[in-house]
Order: C-alpha cells, then sequence, then structure tokens
C-alpha cells in the first residue's frame, strides 16, 4: 500500500455519453487528481469540447482527455454524438453507435493501460474487456440508490418490495418501466444496468450521500454482496462558457437582487427533456396562478427553431413581466439556486438537479417525466426535503395542482418543515467536506493493491 501511495494510480473514466453523467464523472476526476490519482477522461469529442472551459490550468497535466470515435451516419452525424440537445427519437441510434465502440474503446484500454476503470451503468462491455486485460473495474452509479433499489426489485421479481414509500404513482409507473425496458442492439437498458453492477470489482461508487439514502445504500450492498460507497454530492463549481452566458448571468441574478428572500422558484426539467405544447401551457398557467416570482429556463431540442413567445399562452410574458423571468436554453443553475431569494427549485427530479437542490438547502417541487425521475420524486417526498405535484387520473399536469403544490412550498406552513429538512441536509453536505472522497481513495488504492498482489 505504501508503494501505492507513493506513485500516481492511472484511472480511466468512462462515463455514459450524458451531461448528467458527465459531469459527476468530471468532478470526482477533479477530487482524485488531488489525491495523486492521474485520470484519463474518455469520451466523444462533441462531450469533451463541452467540458473543457470546465478545465482550469491545474487540470492541464493530470486531467487527459481522449476521444471516443462513434461511427458516423447521417442520421447520427458528430454533433449528435451526446445526449445533450438530442432529438429524443435518435435514442436508441446512439446506443447502438456506442456499442459499436467498444472495440475502439478497447484499443484505448490496451494503449493506456491504467491501473483502474471506473465506468458508467450502460457498458456492460466495458468492464468485460477491462477484465480480459486484468484492469480491475469499478462501477460508478450517477442515479439514486432509491432507483436502484427499485430497478434490482423489478429485475428480481420479488414478493414485496421493502420501500413503499418510493414506489411511483399509477400514472408514473409506466414510464419508469418503459425506461428500464428501453433496448437497444436487443439488450434492455434494466439488463445492462444490472450487468455494469454484477462486474464492478469488489464496490460500487454512488452519486450521493448516506444521511438522503442510508437505508438503500445498505439494502443494495446486501443484495448485490459489494460495499457501496458513497461519493458525496459531487455539485461542480459555477463557471462561464461564453461572453453571451456571462451577460445571461448578470441579467438573471441582477433580476434575483430585486426579490425578497425566499419568495421566487427557479424551474427547470434538465438537458435532455422537452416539454409537449400541453404541459408548456399548463405550467405556464401553474406558475402564474401561483403568485410566485419564478425564473423558468424553456428548452428545445438542437436545430428545431421554435419562437418562444409563440410556445406561450397569448401575451404570457407581457402578464408576468414583473414577477416572471424566461430563459432560453441556459441558466446559472447553481448560482441561481444558491440565492437567498430562491424559496424553491421546480424539477424534473434529475439526480444532479437534486443533488444540486440539497447542497444548496432548497426545497423541491417535485415535477418528474420520465426515466428515474418519479422514483427519484417519490424518494424527495418521502425523505421530506420535497413536494410532489400531483398529477389527474390520466397522468397529465393540471395548472392549479401546479399553483397549489408551488404555494404550499414557499408560502404555507407546510412548506417550512420541507425547507427546514432541505437546509439541514445542506448542513450536513457541508460540514462533512471532503470525508466522502477520503473513504473513496481508501477503498480504490485497496483495490489496487489487491491486484497488484494478485499479479505478483
Amino acid at each position: 500500500m505504501e508503494t501505492l501511495q507513493r506513485r500516481k494510480i492511472s484511472v480511466l473514466m468512462f462515463p455514459w455519453l450524458a451531461h448528467g453523467h458527465l459531469s459527476p464523472f468530471l468532478e470526482l476526476s477533479k477530487k482524485l487528481t488531488k489525491r495523486n490519482f492521474h485520470v484519463y477522461f474518455c469520451s466523444t469529442p462533441v462531450n469533451l469540447d463541452s467540458i473543457k472551459p470546465k478545465l482550469s490550468a491545474e487540470y492541464s497535466f493530470s486531467i487527459q482527455l481522449v476521444e471516443l470515435h462513434l461511427p458516423s451516419s447521417p442520421e447520427l452525424p458528430l454533433h449528435y454524438h451526446t445526449t445533450n440537445g438530442l432529438p429524443p427519437h435518435l435514442m436508441k441510434t446512439l446506443k447502438k453507435a456506442f456499442d459499436m465502440a467498444s472495440s475502439s474503446f478497447f484499443n484505448i484500454l490496451k494503449t493506456l493501460k491504467p491501473d483502474l476503470l471506473i465506468y458508467d451503468f450502460i457498458q456492460p462491455w466495458a468492464p468485460a474487456l477491462a477484465s480480459s486485460l486484468n484492469i480491475p473495474a469499478v462501477n460508478f452509479l450517477c442515479t439514486s440508490m432509491a432507483m436502484s433499489c427499485f430497478g434490482l426489485h423489478l429485475n428480481n421479481q420479488e414478493v414485496k418490495f421493502p420501500f413503499p414509500g418510493i414506489y411511483p404513482r399509477d400514472y408514473m409507473r409506466m414510464k419508469v418501466f418503459r425506461a428500464l425496458e428501453s433496448s437497444s442492439n436487443d439488450i434492455k437498458d434494466g439488463e445492462r444496468a444490472g450487468r455494469c453492477m454484477d462486474q464492478s470489482f469488489h464496490l460500487i461508487l454512488a452519486k450521493t450521500f448516506r444521511e438522503l439514502e442510508g437505508k438503500y445504500i445498505d439494502y443494495l450492498s446486501v443484495k448485490l454482496m459489494k460495499k457501496i460507497v458513497p461519493v458525496g454530492p459531487l455539485v461542480q463549481d459555477p463557471i462561464f462558457e461564453d461572453d453571451e452566458k456571462i451577460m445571461d448571468h448578470h441579467q438573471v441574478i441582477k433580476w434575483l437582487e430585486k426579490k425578497e428572500r425566499s419568495s421566487t422558484v427557479f424551474v427547470s426539467f434538465g438537458t435532455e427533456y422537452f416539454l409537449s405544447t400541453e404541459e408548456m401551457e399548463e405550467i405556464a398557467y401553474g406558475l402564474e396562478l401561483s403568485k410566485a416570482h419564478f425564473i423558468w429556463v424553456v428548452r428545445f431540442p438542437t436545430g428545431e427553431k421554435i419562437n418562444l413567445e409563440e410556445s406561450l399562452p397569448k401575451r404570457y410574458l407581457e402578464r408576468v413581466q414583473e414577477r416572471g423571468k424566461i430563459v432560453e436554453g441556459w441558466a446559472p443553475q447553481q448560482k441561481i439556486l444558491r440565492h437567498s431569494s430562491i424559496g424553491g427549485f421546480v424539477s424534473h427530479c434529475g439526480w444532479s438537479s437534486i443533488m444540486e437542490s440539497m447542497k444548496f438547502g432548497v426545497p423541491i417541487i417535485a415535477m418528474p417525466m420520465n426515466l428515474d425521475q418519479p422514483v427519484n420524486s417519490r424518494m424527495v417526498e418521502d425523505a421530506g426535503v420535497g413536494i410532489e405535484v400531483r398529477r389527474n387520473k390520466s397522468g397529465e399536469l393540471e395548472r392549479e395542482e401546479i399553483a397549489k403544490t408551488i404555494r404550499k412550498v414557499v408560502v404555507e406552513k407546510d412548506g417550512k418543515n420541507v425547507s427546514r429538512k432541505a437546509r439541514e441536509m445542506s448542513d450536513t453536505i457541508r460540514k462533512k467536506g471532503e470525508e466522502e472522497i477520503d473513504g473513496v481513495v481508501d477503498e480504490l488504492l485497496q483495490l489496487c493493491d489487491v491486484k497488484t498482489n494478485y499479479l505478483q
């Protein structure tokens, strides 16, 4: 162990092609480099271009970017080798192309010869290739442990699920099922995730913290017979990518400065989900009816020319101009969430967004849309740090219910308990500091030591 600690350990980081996965892999990379690790960060060129601005000069030698080239086609040009802005109908095509790049990834492994591979949830061929080269591989889960428990329950068809509080509501359950049943190359995503966990070498890393998900961590550890090691929330530091965004940032913050403490909600549904016309209308009216101040980030698929004003109800921008600010495409989410004027986060409950809310102590108005979000939403409510917007019997959003839930969190008495719980989570994260990362480093060093002894 002492020999390992004196030399740098080389790690190949290999996230799935989604922004919500690239970011935690990159943040973990940064923390490892400060503890005598050298990181190779592997992704497609378009994804690597997006993270270059997030790497300051201090990482120029310790984090090395490695390009993985997917087969290109007219249907999937190079700028679509990422989920960011990807039209939904091309997701299956992207996954197929990702699988087809496995031979290129094998060549990268053979060339770099890292001490360790840290991989994501959807590429079971990656740990298999690493094993063939005697490279230990560790699965890093960027989704909630609650979702992993739910997925494990479905795959094993257990009679009784131990956490009924996180079971998705009837109208959202099928969206979770469809996410797990989604397939490419005849392999379901749920099966891919299961294989990735099974092939992890002794332990699994998880983007979470025990105070929020302790019971799910313990359950998974027993069921998988592997140690689950939480790495903390891994929220990235705010950065500004270009002059236009810097200007947007100043305008948003300047607008927030005029609002009273905890009087404003931030509204965002992530980088990969695009609201339908009906959803846009109900959310717009719900925000208006709530009487709360709001900042709403609206996104459209890359390449689609859609007029923002025409997407909203007639004269909407005129009616809400004093109370609401609508930003198209991008907003400085971390800067906004930590601002004292923010009293709630209307969120799709993507896991990265939940982690950011918890770090900054902002209660969540949960509005899950698909994938793991319905489970995450129930977990948030079960933990007492948010309230889910109820849908009608058909599973549709209704403006009155949106407005009622926003007011419940930001204005009414129920919201005070939720806000207090969110602040307590934030205090816990702050006090723990780098404790979880230090634990991760100890585990990885031990794993590399096991490998060294095994090969001698």
